[in-house]
């Protein structure tokens, strides 16, 4: 089961109607032309589209599973006395004093360009369950953070 917000599940429903009534049929019209141009054998464009279309039909099959087993969470019933999935944390890095803000995303609505972190990332892990004040250690690649939550949302 994974839980998302309304937000990253109308996203992708959004994204599986593109790819099923958008750039499928136009995968199905490269293929029909590709195969109109003679001997398939040493045909690279119907080679191409057909991997194509394949890569196409597995990312169509993979966003209708995560649909099937989405449970879109009501962010106004969440408690803000702890850090869960669609929390807003500010915290700070010890170290370097600077100040960061992050929501924990589900897996599929992690972007970090938008401030969404997975909640299968080290720092959601370590996050999880903490509340205002709290200071965590965190193993990253680039070594060891020391983060206090500020605030959570």
């Amino acid at each position: 089961m994974e839980y998302m917000s309304q937000e990253g599940y109308d996203k992708l429903v959004a994204e599986l109607h593109q790819l099923e009534s958008v750039e499928l049929p136009q995968v199905r019209e490269a293929i029909a032309e590709a195969r109109d141009k003679g001997d398939l054998s040493e045909n690279f464009e119907y080679h191409a589209a057909k991997r194509e279309q394949s890569r196409l039909l597995g990312r169509i099959r993979f966003k209708q599973r995560v649909l099937e087993n989405a449970r879109v969470i009501d962010t106004s019933r969440l408690a803000t006395g702890s850090v869960r999935l669609l929390s807003r944390v500010q915290m700070t890095n010890l170290t370097s004093g600077s100040t960061m803000t992050y929501i924990i995303a589900s897996p599929h609505e992690a972007n970090l360009r938008e401030g969404k972190i997975s909640i299968k990332s080290p720092i959601a892990e370590a996050l999880l369950n903490k509340k205002v004040g709290d200071t965590v250690e965190v193993r990253v690649p680039a070594g060891l953070l020391k983060l206090r939550i500020e605030s959570i949302e």
